[in-house]
């Protein structure tokens, strides 16, 4: 008896150890960090430079610079998928998108990763930025590697500094595989001859100041990440019309009285708050839904996780709209308000668009009117941040706040698509767009964003 109650006390004592054991090694198992136990900081970080570089970036708008952010964005959010437990991988939806595998039972400083895809990315995609980007581009590269060596070790911090790279290597290699887009900022102007395709008066013709030529007239053709392929073409613009009691005609003298009005003051505010149109001025129509985001990310400090899913997101609606944009562009071939404004109704009559850096006024700028790119991308910008931070976000949009060369002023906004609603009919008292022009763009951006909101990011 004494052997047997011996026996079982040990036993007990032996499977009281193993349960503890095995308690301990799953409680180990389940505290492993995953992108929602850290902070926006690298995301955030490297999305403040973005807009900084692009902004010096002749080439990069109105397309190149959003495909930037997909690549990017979707990069990030590759990187790091096997730390988001209830997100899947995206790369199935891509053929030819092969992203390497994370090491098993590795641990990964999902920061440290981050920061070195977009250290890698930023330098591919913007290999010549001016000298002072490059210099504050090296500042922000020493300070995050500097911060995040010293709060995890050696051999976790190369572990997840190589994977990173890996990532980085692997989304470039598949981009490069657009051939038509990849370097396309290199030459916004190509052999497209606009004279060809003008048939009759409603076609498109360049207007000057300007280049003369038609920018990124193939950019239609880029790789979408998201869009069905008849997305890419949006409903036909008003019938053209010369006859004073057309519907075109009085869209055209809505925008002729709109710099006249009486609330021309506001008008002209609204027209230069969104206008970011002009490289060095400020940052491309699409980056501006970046500057929001930041601000936002900024604002509610929310966790790394929150933070890939939007830049993601946003990066990937904003490419797809700008592609899906410029496709209906170049096919719908639409002159400009300032072209029949001219022909049919003031020969005198300049639009309100001005450059404060190089001191042209009446600008147009150089490609077809219908629909407005600003309207769409905006839509695109506004469906995946109230996808993302829900429809009742109100915030003080303060992407200029402080410039005296135009009226920044910071504007307050109820929601995103408040935002998106009046970026779009900002181009009316501008003078460079139909109100046709903003409303169906408005419309196919909420198509793109609506389309990237409904892949399988969640599982």
């Amino acid at each position: 008896m004494i052997f047997l109650r011996n026996t079982f006390a040990v036993l007990c004592s032996f499977l009281l150890v193993s349960f503890l054991f095995s308690s301990c090694v799953k409680d180990e198992e389940t505290t492993v960090a995953t992108t929602a136990d850290y902070d926006a900081e690298a995301s955030l970080k490297w999305n403040q430079m973005f807009l900084d570089v692009e902004r010096y970036s002749p080439g990069y708008r109105p397309g190149p610079g959003p495909r930037a952010l997909a690549y990017m964005g979707l990069a990030a959010y590759e990187a790091c998928v096997k730390g988001m437990p209830k997100y899947n991988s995206m790369q199935s939806l891509y053929p030819g998108l092969v992203i390497p595998e994370v090491e098993k039972n590795a641990t990964y400083h999902w920061p440290t990763v981050v920061h070195f895809v977009y250290e890698d990315l930023m330098h591919k995609f913007f290999p010549n930025p001016p000298s002072d980007m490059y210099t504050r581009m090296s500042a922000l590269e020493n300070s995050l590697e500097d911060k995040y060596q010293a709060v995890t070790n050696n051999k976790v911090y190369d572990i997840s500094k190589a994977y990173g790279l890996a990532v980085a290597d692997a989304v470039w290699a598949w981009s490069k595989t657009d051939i038509g887009a990849h370097d396309a900022y290199l030459t916004p102007f190509s052999t497209y001859d606009w004279q060809t395709h003008y048939d009759s008066p409603g076609d498109w013709v360049p207007t000057l100041p300007g280049p003369g030529k038609p920018m990124f007239p193939y950019w239609g053709n880029a790789r979408t990440f998201a869009l069905l392929p008849a997305d890419k073409l949006c409903k036909a613009p008003l019938q053209y019309s010369e006859s004073p009691t057309s519907a075109l005609y009085a869209q055209a003298l809505e925008v002729f009285n709109a710099i006249n009005d009486d609330n021309w003051e506001d008008g002209h505010w609204i027209g230069q708050f969104w206008s970011d149109d002009f490289v060095n001025l400020t940052f491309g129509p699409g980056s501006r839904w970046v500057s929001i985001a930041n601000q936002v990310i900024s604002k509610e400090n929310p966790s790394l996780e929150t933070a890939l899913l939007t830049y993601a997101k946003l990066g990937i609606a904003l490419n797809d709209a700008a592609i899906a944009c410029w496709h209906s562009k170049y096919l719908y071939n639409f002159e400009r308000p300032e072209s029949y404004i001219k022909r049919l109704i003031d020969p005198n009559w300049e639009p309100a668009l001005n450059n404060p850096l190089t001191g042209e006024t009446g600008v147009t700028p150089s490609f077809p009117s219908y629909p407005s790119g600003h309207s769409t991308m905006g839509g695109a910008g506004a469906e995946v941040l109230t996808n993302v931070f829900g429809n009742h976000f109100g915030m003080l949009d303060r992407s200029h706040e402080g410039r005296t060369d135009f009226q920044g002023t910071p504007r307050f906004f109820n929601n995103f698509y408040e935002m998106a609603q009046e970026n779009a009919l900002s181009r009316i008292p501008l003078g460079v767009h139909f109100r046709m022009d903003c409303e169906t763009g408005i419309d196919l951006g909420y198509l793109c964003g609506r389309r990237v909101n409904n892949l399988p990011w969640k599982k």
